[in-house]
């Protein structure tokens, strides 16, 4: 006949201890990438959120989460008291904000 028969072969009596840290190689690059791309940022932007808000002082100029804009009439622990409107005080928390102002940018 033209066509001979195939046999499956016997698997490898042995698999080294190589062939299994490189099948491991594609997870670990995959958590190192996804460390530089999405956690290292992230961790930076919270880092210049936090010193902002702690940098905040009477009479700067900020924008809260929920977008009002207004002045710092009085700071506290955990609160800031916004000033929007003549005699108008809004009590928020420090980490609703998320911009603090140039100064003259209120008219």
């Amino acid at each position: 006949m033209f066509i001979s028969n195939a046999y499956a072969q016997a698997a490898p009596a042995a698999a080294s201890s190589d062939n299994g840290l490189l099948g491991m190689l594609p997870l670990v690059l995959m958590f190192v990438v996804l460390y530089f791309v999405m956690i290292r940022p992230q961790m930076k932007r919270q880092k210049e959120h936090k010193a902002m808000i702690e940098a905040v002082q009477k009479g700067d100029e900020v924008v809260t989460a929920g977008g009002i804009i207004g002045k710092v009439a009085k700071l506290g622990d955990n609160f800031i008291h916004l000033e929007v409107a003549n005699g108008v005080e809004l009590q928020i928390q420090r980490s609703a904000v998320t911009q603090v102002l140039p100064k003259g940018s209120l008219k």
